[in-house]
């Protein structure tokens, strides 16, 4: 099987190692040439446009930053109409609802499959193999690109036929993580402010009622002010806190919360924090009770 990878960013980069550990055949293309040689020194061949890494490919995966660039790679830069007839694409972003109907009628005009596979880890777990992957597509073509799935992750978690059902789960998901950073910044906040360290509460919180992975990485992060090198950057936060409203907004959910996590992204934003770990929104409510 013929693999084209495009993205070879902070959780790209490990996924394609990982394929090529298992032995496929994978050629990669990314915009800055860093990752593709590191990639090509484990085996991967280089493509020097998405075109030419989608040429020949069976399947193509693709972990792009937003919906705005993965529109760009895919259409612009001619990646889906260099798949041959019959192919697979793999969109494993995090990209809106509204987009994920948008390519799945590119890819039905094309003759080419298209199943949503975005994930869920940090890169740590990327690089583990150990990401849980969120998919949803015709389940026949998820059946053929269940082995990649199972290079990648640990479990492959399938929520329906529609490409966007995925989508709207991880960004569901991640609407949650926002939620418990946010609730770990106020409450560290208020500790703080009647003279307990926030760095001892986080530890105690995380440690036992909320002593999970989320809470844990997160809140250490954020007790320890160490938002440098991003695991993942606030700006893709916002981004996807605002994809999340957009997508309850097409349904009449009203998401209260939401709302006030877009803003307090936006703080964050207009602070100049936007390259910080998603754990720097934390900073907010310090900021606020003038603890920073």
């Amino acid at each position: 099987m013929q693999i084209g990878f495009l993205g070879l960013g902070t959780m790209g980069s490990p996924m394609a190692a990982n394929l090529l550990k298992a032995g496929y055949q994978v050629q990669v293309w990314n915009r800055s040439q860093d990752p593709v040689a590191k990639l090509v020194a484990l085996g991967a061949r280089a493509a020097d446009s998405p075109a030419h890494a989608a040429s020949g490919s069976d399947v193509l995966i693709s972990m792009l930053p937003d919906d705005t660039v993965t529109r760009a790679v895919l259409i612009a830069g001619g990646a889906l109409a260099a798949l041959k007839a019959g192919a697979i694409h793999v969109n494993m972003a995090t990209v809106s609802v509204a987009f994920a109907h948008e390519m799945a009628e590119h890819h039905q005009a094309a003759g080419v499959a298209y199943v949503a596979a975005p994930v869920l880890g940090r890169v740590h777990l990327a690089e583990a193999g150990k990401l849980n992957i969120l998919a949803a597509g015709n389940s026949a073509i998820l059946d053929r690109v269940q082995p990649l799935f199972d290079c990648m992750g640990q479990k492959t978690w399938r929520f329906g036929d529609r490409p966007e059902q995925a989508n709207v789960v991880k960004l569901a998901a991640n609407f949650m993580l926002a939620s418990a950073i946010e609730t770990l910044g106020e409450a560290s906040a208020l500790a703080t402010s009647h003279g307990v360290s926030g760095e001892a509460f986080i530890e105690m919180v995380t440690s036992t009622i909320f002593a999970t992975p989320a809470y844990q990485g997160y809140g250490g992060a954020l007790a320890q002010r160490r938002f440098e090198p991003a695991g993942f950057k606030l700006a893709l936060g916002y981004k996807d806190v605002r994809l999340a409203l957009e997508a309850a907004e097409a349904t009449h959910v009203p998401m209260p919360f939401a709302s006030i996590l877009k803003d307090n992204h936006l703080d964050s934003l207009a602070h100049g924090e936007g390259h910080l770990d998603w754990a720097a929104l934390g900073l907010v409510a310090a900021r606020r009770a003038g603890q920073n």
